[in-house]
This record gives structure tokens, sequence and C-alpha cells, in this order.
């Protein structure tokens, strides 16, 4: 006699929606494991991002400079969920439970992307690549196409928006029946979610759009209720959300949807609170070193205007990334040798400018002046 089928309550009827019925065990968690093309391609693309990342973090050791450890591993975390999401036994039981799709797409679009941007992978590549790919990533940068993508009602709609449209209308039991599909809107929500908090961690720059710390708290509080609500939607639903699923699968679902977002969301506020309070502790101690030094307190304001102090008395515009990098730590890096003396006859001038594709071109004897974000550096 075979294995009996899961009865509804417990999550699962076999063969419905015309999918195969998956039963949930300590086994089922431990080796089923998609190993179909599209899975094992993304393993490999992570394992690759894996390795430049790491031979990234390699090549400024060599030259003496110091990557954050904790950079590193919360980007190979980051990398690690997303495959545990596309590839582990929980891709394996969204056939069968809506639960698991639930966590699936937590981990797509909650989880790993926030690991991801913690990593900085941007700042790492533009520290470490060549000035020709430099240039090029740059250009992607300032480019109209992201300023559209990465605007922050475009983000709205790929992270939120699309959630909605998935999980509310037909096209979860339709992406479900067709796998390509499902694995095509799988990469968007990562997407999605990457746009998302790739300004709300906020160690790489986006040079067209900032966000306060104190916005980005309201973002991530708002972004809750929204998902809480998706969720409470969700739990009252008196019919299966696809045919492969069951009526208490969906509940569950629900209700893990809305217990996670609220979790989630207080998860996001440390973070985002630890680098506001460590922005205002360096900017003390800036304001600290010009009193010491005789300097002036205040700075004009360059957050209006295309040229800094430095850029005025030379007659040069800034580029975007310095305008960018100057809003952010308050200077612009320079190289050593560039250095203007200060009243003292060696100290260097705040504010001075220099392209940063000079600074990252160049590891040795790099300062940024004014004490800037250690975060760059």
């Amino acid at each position: 006699m075979g294995p009996l089928p899961l009865t509804a309550a417990t999550g699962g009827v076999s063969g419905m929606g015309g999918m195969p019925h998956i039963p949930f065990s300590l086994h089922t968690l431990l080796t089923r494991w998609n190993l179909s093309v599209f899975p094992i391609t993304v393993a490999l693309a992570l394992a690759a991002v894996a390795v430049w990342y790491l031979q990234a973090d390699w090549k400024l050791a060599v030259r003496g400079r110091r990557w954050s450890g904790i950079r590193t591993a919360a980007f190979l975390a980051g990398l690690a969920v997303v495959d545990v999401a596309l590839q582990s036994p929980v891709a394996t039981l969204t056939g069968t439970y809506f639960q698991a799709h639930v966590v699936q797409h937590l981990l797509l679009m909650a989880v790993a992307p926030p690991l991801l941007a913690m990593g900085a992978p941007s700042t790492l590549f533009l520290q470490t690549a060549s000035r020709p790919a430099k240039q090029r990533w740059l250009r992607v940068l300032r480019s109209g196409p992201f300023a559209v993508v990465s605007h922050p009602v475009t983000v709205s709609f790929l992270y939120y928006g699309v959630m909605f449209v998935f999980f509310l209308t037909a096209l979860l039991g339709f992406a479900m029946e067709h796998m390509w599909l499902m694995d095509v809107l799988n990469l968007l929500f990562l997407f999605g979610g990457t746009l998302f908090w790739w300004p709300m961690v906020g160690i790489d720059p986006i040079l067209h759009w900032r966000l306060g710390y104190g916005l980005r708290m309201f973002l991530v509080l708002i972004g809750s209720g929204i998902e809480a609500f998706l969720g409470v939607s969700i739990l009252f639903y008196a019919r299966p959300i696809a045919p492969m699923y069951s009526v208490a699968s969906t509940h569950v679902g629900g209700a893990l949807l809305w217990t996670a977002a609220d979790v989630l969301s207080l998860i996001a506020f440390l973070p985002i609170y630890v680098q506001w309070q460590r922005t205002e502790e360096r900017a003390g101690r800036r304001l600290d070193d010009r009193v010491a030094t005789g300097w002036p307190t205040t700075a004009p304001d360059t957050s209006l205007s295309a040229t800094g102090p430095a850029d005025r008395a030379s007659g040069r515009r800034q580029s975007a990334w310095e305008a960018a990098w100057q809003s952010r730590a308050g200077t612009v890096p320079a190289l050593d040798r560039s250095r203007s003396p200060g009243p003292a006859g060696g100290s260097p001038v705040p504010g001075g400018g220099s392209s940063p594709l000079d600074l990252l071109a160049a590891p040795e004897g790099l300062s940024l002046r004014g004490g800037g974000s250690p975060e760059h550096q």
C-alpha cells in the first residue's frame, strides 16, 4: 500500500492543479533539491559572483587596504539565500504548499537583497576594476534609463505593486503551471527587492535619488503595513489562492506573510538606525577637527550647485559622482599628491576635488580629505 495523500488540514491535496504532490517530511527537507536547468544555471552564476567578490576583496588586501569582513560575510550570505530560495527544497515544496511559496518570496525580496546591499558590491567594483570598466559602470549609474528604473515610484511598483498583482490575481496559478514564467517572475522579484533595499541600506550611493535616514525608516514602516494588509487579505480567503494549494495552506501562507512582514520590518530598522548614529558621530568628529585646526565650522551649501568649493576656485564643474559623494560624506575623495596646503603648511584643504576615478584607479597614497566617510575607503 502506497503512502496516503496529505489531507487539506495538513496543507496539501494529492494531484491538485495537475501538479505532483510532495509530502512534507524531514527527508523531503534534506533531499528534494531542484536540479533542473534553471536553478543549476542560477547556482553557477551565484558561484561566479562569489568568486569575483572574494578576488576583489583579495586585491584590496594585497594593496594594503582593508575591506570589511562584515560586508563580505553579508554579501556571501545574500548569495546563499538566493540559492536556497531557487534550488533548495523550499523551491520544490512551492508546488504543493503555499506557505513554502511565501517563504521563497520573502527570501528573494526581503532577506537576500538587503544582505547583498550590505556587501556594497558597487563600491568594491569601483575600487578594484579597470578604468574602462569603472567608466562603463558609472555611465550606467548616471544614465537616464537607470534614473527611471531606480525612481522611488518605479521601485515601489516593482516591490509592492507586482506583489499584489501576483498574489491577488490568477497570475500565481498560471505561473505555477508554466514554470518558465515562474522562473522569470522570481528573477523580477529579486530585481525589485534589490532596487528597493539598495537605497535603504545606503552603503552604495545611488546618484539620482538620495533618501535620508528618517525617510528610509518611514518607508520601511509603510511597507510593513502594505505587506501586512496583503497577508491579512490572503488569510481570510474562502477558497484556495491557486488550484495547486488547499484552503488551509492558503491561510497558513497569509498568516506567515503578515507576521514575517512585521518581524522583518523591525529587523530592518536596526541597521538604518545604526548607520544614522554613525553618520552623526562622523559629522561631529569632522566638526571637532575643523574647530581644532582653525577652519570654519560651516561649509558652503553645495547641494543645489554643480560645483563644490574647490571646483568654484578652479572653474571645474563637479561630476554627478562627486556631487553625490559630497552630499553623502561632506567631502570629495582625492589623491594625496593633489592636496593643497592648509594654513599650517601641511594640512589638506577640506573639500578638495580630484576625479573619483583617479582615486579608485590608484590605491596607494589615498586620502579622504576632511576625514571622509570610512564607508568608501
